[in-house]
């Protein structure tokens, strides 16, 4: 089942969230100069035009990215991640493109840094590969991004972070996430890894978080933006980031970071947001 696009999607709150995050462990990863290993394991295209006939069908990019885009009173992590964005828009002058996490990582990786993306999509897959074909190090592929985690781990550099960010179209994916987790940290126990989750079920969240604390992996935290409560309606009313062995200066990052984007990506007051440690250090 391969009917999920994210080009319906892209810039939306969970991205907002998704890439400030990723933005943030790649600037921390990078403060050594040894290079490390990025793998994205679900990498979509890697580059949208939000007035394509799927992005304006939603316009999901209003209410997420669209809402930053002018703002003059950004933190300093929101600053830089806006400045990465609009690379891609001619300076900045006009939002018209949105970049996905592997482009975000691609415009961020050093000559030391190499990548895999891997996108599984029979169409999303050969714009992946044109939109990176002249990138000297990163390679892409038309492959099981699950797969890829136990087939590349440990990584030659023993640095590095996988950013697993499946589209949950199946119930079986949340629990296809953590027994990734486990084949990856048995191989690589100090990588990054950043699991992305969308919350449309809560049950579905809570199951896989228990499940994550069962495996007795520790240094595990929980990073969430919700744009209304709960409820057993369709449609996601919430984002989240989990992120195994962060760097340090994460946390308090987002505790920063995420009082401004509830204030400003949903002026409606129905937002909230929470950081959280699943299993401590």
């Amino acid at each position: 089942m391969l009917s999920y696009r994210h080009s319906f999607h892209a810039g939306n709150h969970a991205d907002v969230l998704k890439h400030i995050v990723l933005m943030l462990i790649i600037e921390s990863l990078q403060q050594k100069e040894k290079g490390f290993y990025y793998l994205d394991t679900h990498a979509g295209v890697g580059r949208y035009r939000l007035f394509s006939e799927e992005s304006e069908k939603t316009a999901e990019f209003e209410e997420g990215i669209g809402r930053l885009w002018q703002c003059d009173d950004l933190p300093e992590e929101v600053a830089r991640y806006i400045k990465l964005i609009k690379k891609f828009n001619y300076g900045g002058k006009e939002l018209r493109y949105y970049a996905g996490s592997p482009l975000i990582a691609a415009t961020m990786l050093r000559p030391q840094d190499r990548a895999l993306l891997t996108e599984l999509h029979p169409s999303d897959f050969p714009l992946l590969r044109n939109n990176f074909k002249e990138f000297e190090n990163i390679t892409t592929k038309r492959d099981n991004g699950f797969m890829q985690v136990k087939a590349t781990l440990p990584p030659k550099e023993r640095r590095g972070l996988v950013l697993i960010d499946p589209p949950y179209e199946l119930k079986e994916d949340y629990d296809l996430v953590v027994n990734t987790i486990e084949e990856g940290y048995k191989r690589f126990a100090t990588g990054v890894y950043a699991i992305w989750y969308p919350v449309v079920l809560r049950q579905q969240v809570k199951r896989m978080v228990r499940n994550l604390e069962n495996t007795g992996i520790r240094k595990i935290l929980q990073i969430e933006l919700a744009v209304r409560p709960d409820t057993e309606q369709r449609g996601m009313t919430a984002s989240g980031i989990i992120v195994i062995n962060p760097p340090w200066t994460l946390e308090q990052q987002m505790k920063k970071i995420l009082p401004y984007l509830t204030k400003n990506l949903i002026p409606e007051g129905t937002g909230s947001w929470s950081v959280n440690w699943i299993t401590p250090e």
